[in-house]
C-alpha cells in the first residue's frame, strides 16, 4: 500500500482588498491593499503594496501589454473596446503589486498590518515580473473575461 501524502497548501490566502489607489504624501505612487492570512495565524492582515507609476510604465513596455491586450481584444468591436481599455491600468498594477506581495510572502511576512514602500524590492519585482510575465497577462486577461478555455499562458 502507497502512502500518499495530501497536496501541499499554500501558507497564505491572499485576496486583493482594494486598489490601485495614489499613495497619500508619495507623488507618482499607487498602492493595492491586500488581505493575507497565514494558515496558523488566527486572524489575517492587511498589507499595502506600493509601486512607483515609472516603475509600471517600464514594466508595462517590458512585457509587451498593450500589444497583448490589443491582440486579445481584436475580435471585440472597435466600439466596445474602449471600456476594455479603461480597467487595463488598473488591473495591470494589481497584477504587479500581487507579484510583489509574492516576493514579501516568500521571504516570510510579520502578523501584522504593514506597507512596502514604492521603493522597496525594485531590482527584484522587475524580475519577478519579467519571469511571471504570462501570470501577470493572464490575470489581465481573467479579469476583463477575455481568455477562452482553449487559451493558455503560454500563447500570451
Amino acid at each position: 500500500m502507497t502512502s500518499e501524502r495530501p497536496p501541499e497548501l499554500p501558507s497564505y490566502r491572499v485576496t486583493l482588498f482594494f486598489g490601485p489607489e495614489p499613495v497619500e504624501g508619495e507623488p507618482g505612487a499607487l498602492a493595492c491593499v491586500f488581505n493575507v492570512k497565514k494558515r496558523s495565524w488566527k486572524a489575517g492582515v492587511q498589507v499595502s503594496v506600493e509601486i512607483a507609476q515609472a516603475h509600471l510604465t517600464q514594466l508595462r513596455q517590458e512585457v509587451r501589454l498593450t500589444d497583448r491586450i490589443a491582440e486579445a481584444l481584436s475580435p471585440i468591436g472597435t466600439e466596445e473596446r474602449g471600456a476594455y481599455y479603461a480597467r487595463v491600468d488598473d488591473l495591470f498594477a494589481q497584477a504587479v503589486t500581487w507579484c510583489k506581495l509574492d516576493l514579501c510572502l516568500a521571504a516570510g511576512l510579520a502578523q501584522e498590518n504593514q506597507r512596502i514602500p514604492a521603493a522597496d524590492l525594485v531590482p527584484e519585482l522587475s524580475q519577478s515580473v519579467a519571469v511571471r510575465a504570462a501570470y501577470v497577462v493572464t490575470y489581465v486577461l481573467t479579469e476583463l473575461d477575455l481568455v477562452s478555455d482553449r487559451q493558455s499562458p503560454a500563447s500570451f
